[in-house]
Parts: C-alpha cells; sequence; structure tokens
C-alpha cells in the first residue's frame, strides 16, 4: 500500500488539528500510510509552525500575512494557489471556514487532485461551476461533513436509483429543549458550547440555530441530485445516526457511528480503499436513540434554507452570505441570537432569483447580500 500525499489547508482549524491527528495516529499504527506534504493557514503563524515542525517534509502557505520565518515557504495573495499548484499531492482537506473556501477548492480541482470537502459555502455556493471543474480534470469530491460523509457512504453502497428520501441529523445544538423566550435573552458564549461536537466558534453558533443544518440540507441537495421535498432532517441529541436513506420499498438504512470527526476524515483520506480506522467503533448496547422533528418556530433558519433552495443558487448564497454578517454581529453581541434569522429573511426577501454563472458572479452576489445584512443589522442596532 503506497503512502498517499496529503494537503490540509486551514491547518490551524478545527478540520485540520483533527486530519494532523488523525494522520499521526494512523502512520503510528501503520508507518507510511499518509505524508502531510502541505499545510496553509490564514494567520495563525504559531500554530504552523508548530504543525510544520512536527512534519518537515510539508511546505507551508500563510495567506493573510507577509512571511515571518523561513520556514513559511509561500505567503500572501498568491500563497495557497502556489501551494496547491507546486505540491503534487493525491488529496487535499479543505478545512478553511467560510466563503474563502470556495476559492480553495476550485484551486485543488483545477490541479486535478481529489478533494476531501469539510467546507460547506463550496457546495451552498458554488457547486455548479466545481461540479463541471471536475468533470473536466477528473478530480473526486469526497465530503468530510459526518451527515455527508454517512450519506456517501450510504448512496455508494446502495446506489442512488434505489434511493427515494434522505434523512440527515441534528445533535440540536444547545437550544434543542429551550423555548422562545429563552432565546432571546441568549449570549454568544452559550450558542458557542456545543453539547456533543468540537467544532470552531462560528459554525457552533450555527448548529445551535440550525443554519449549519440549513447548509447541510442545500449540500445535500446538490451532492446527490435530490429534490428539497425528499430531504428530512431530526432532532437526534445522542449524535450516533448521522444519516439514513429510504428506499422504493419504504425501507430505513442507517450510518451510525461515534461523534467523531476523525472517522469521516479517515474515510475521505483512504478513499477509494477502505482501511481499518486506528480507534474503536461504536458498540450500541446500552445506548439510546431518540429523533424528533425541528420545530420551525425555534429554527427557523431551516425553512428560510428551504426558501433559497427552492429559489436558486443566488439565493443559497444570500442566505450563506446573510448568516455569516449575521452570525458575526450576534458574536460581538450587537444583535440578539433570534436577529440572525430575522436578518437572513430580510436579505432573502430582496429576491435572488439568478444563476451564478462564474466565481466574479457567485462572489457579487455574496457581496451584495452581505452589504444587505449589513444593512439590516445596522438598523436593528438603533
Amino acid at each position: 500500500m503506497r503512502t498517499k500525499n496529503i494537503l490540509v489547508l486551514g491547518a490551524t482549524g478545527s478540520i485540520g488539528r483533527q486530519t494532523i491527528a488523525f494522520i499521526d495516529e494512523a502512520n503510528s499504527r501503520c508507518p507510511g500510510s499518509f505524508s502531510i506534504i502541505g499545510m496553509s493557514a490564514h494567520s495563525d503563524v504559531k500554530m504552523l509552525l508548530a504543525a510544520a515542525n512536527l512534519h518537515m517534509d510539508a511546505k507551508t502557505a500563510l495567506t493573510g500575512l507577509s512571511s515571518v520565518s523561513e520556514r513559511i515557504d509561500f505567503s500572501g495573495q498568491n500563497a495557497l494557489e502556489r501551494l496547491i499548484g507546486e505540491s503534487g499531492a493525491d488529496l487535499a482537506v479543505n478545512g478553511i471556514a467560510g466563503s474563502p473556501g470556495l476559492k480553495a477548492s476550485a484551486l485543488v480541482i483545477a490541479a486535478g487532485m481529489d478533494l476531501a470537502l469539510a467546507n460547506k459555502e463550496s457546495v451552498v455556493m458554488g457547486w455548479a461551476l466545481l461540479e463541471a471543474m471536475a468533470a473536466h480534470s477528473g478530480s473526486k469530491i469526497i465530503p468530510v461533513d459526518s451527515e455527508h460523509a454517512a450519506l456517501f457512504q450510504l448512496v455508494g453502497r446502495i446506489g442512488s436509483s434505489s434511493i427515494v428520501e434522505l434523512t440527515i441529523t441534528a445533535s440540536g445544538g444547545p437550544f434543542r429543549d429551550r423555548d422562545m423566550e429563552y432565546l432571546w435573552k441568549v449570549k454568544p458564549d452559550e450558542a458557542a458550547a456545543h453539547p456533543v461536537w468540537r467544532m470552531g466558534r462560528k459554525i457552533s453558533i450555527d448548529s445551535a440555530s440550525l443554519a449549519n443544518k440549513g447548509l447541510e440540507l442545500i449540500e445535500a441537495s446538490r451532492l446527490y441530485k435530490v429534490d428539497e421535498s425528499q430531504i428530512r432532517i431530526l432532532i437526534h441529541p445522542q449524535s450516533l445516526v448521522h444519516a439514513l436513506v429510504r428506499t422504493i420499498d419504504g425501507s430505513l438504512y442507517a450510518h451510525l457511528s461515534p461523534p467523531d470527526m476523525r472517522i469521516p476524515l479517515g474515510i475521505a483520506l483512504s478513499w477509494p480503499e477502505e482501511r481499518p480506522l486506528p480507534f474503536p467503533g461504536l458498540d450500541l448496547a446500552g445506548k439510546s436513540l431518540e429523533f424528533r422533528d425541528p420545530d420551525p418556530l425555534l429554527f427557523p433558519m431551516l425553512p428560510l434554507a428551504r426558501q433559497a433552495l427552492r429559489e436558486g443558487e443566488a439565493a443559497a448564497i444570500a442566505y450563506n452570505a446573510a448568516d455569516e454578517a449575521a452570525v458575526e454581529a450576534f458574536d460581538a453581541s450587537r444583535i440578539g441570537f433570534m436577529d440572525i434569522p430575522l436578518v437572513v429573511e430580510k436579505v432573502l426577501s430582496r429576491g435572488w432569483a439568478y444563476p451564478a454563472r462564474d466565481m466574479s458572479g457567485i462572489f457579487e452576489f455574496d457581496a451584495a447580500a452581505r452589504s444587505a445584512a449589513h444593512n439590516i443589522i445596522a438598523e436593528i442596532c438603533r
């Protein structure tokens, strides 16, 4: 089994750190399984250098600052493009947070390498573009989010022609058992305290509002080519069942595993091979499983995501951009937690029934939606 060469984009974030940890653990049990030949960060020089010093063959890119060390190989505006273009990697893990991750995904695919995708915005904002690029370059896109990694496994084993419904699960976040009165009083640190998963701050807040699940709804429709009406979302507090599919005969098939991001990362890094993972699988003895529908009044980001998906590409871009702007304002204590969906709803009401034809068009829609969101936030703050 030959060594697989890996790029880790967003190496200092949650996904990047867990990718590096998984590779280190896998190599300790089976030396030479993976080699990290490149890693990037935006501005966390200290953590990037610490990781690079443990992986001396890895070239490094710092995208948000000029070089501050001889150990940084590329820095500045074109750093990521140079790292990807010169690496010759087999696969890149895109753990870059937010809309900047779309450009990174496009660079990976253009270079002809496979993409382990943890950046939701790549699919929500630019799936048509990335899909066309991948068809041309031969790159494979392997989803890393736990729910989409689970669907990837289920659909691959069962076959899309037999599947009539997809279900993705949500832990429900820290407010799954709260009422509306409580949600209006929520503070940023409460929203960022996820009860199950260890994630970055923005995605943790999105999980509290279920905006994260709204983005995953859009992703599922595009990745697996199913209509919005064929996708169900269930709150599942135990986070052991990550996705289900219903087949033509009415049967449900589920993907279960411990709530550990190293599992979907390990599957994606190994694909298309199947390799033993270096930690125990799930033991169901003594476990109980609970499922319920989310309340759309408490979690309006879900029906708003469905609305955006029905309206088309520009609306999905606007949904994501408005959410990013609103979460930033909430995290700065400028607006309340329940103002997040209010901002997104008002942005979507401005009409976004347009296709996104290229990268510049995608970011034009993104900028317009952010501007609209900032204006609405300013009105709320008065």
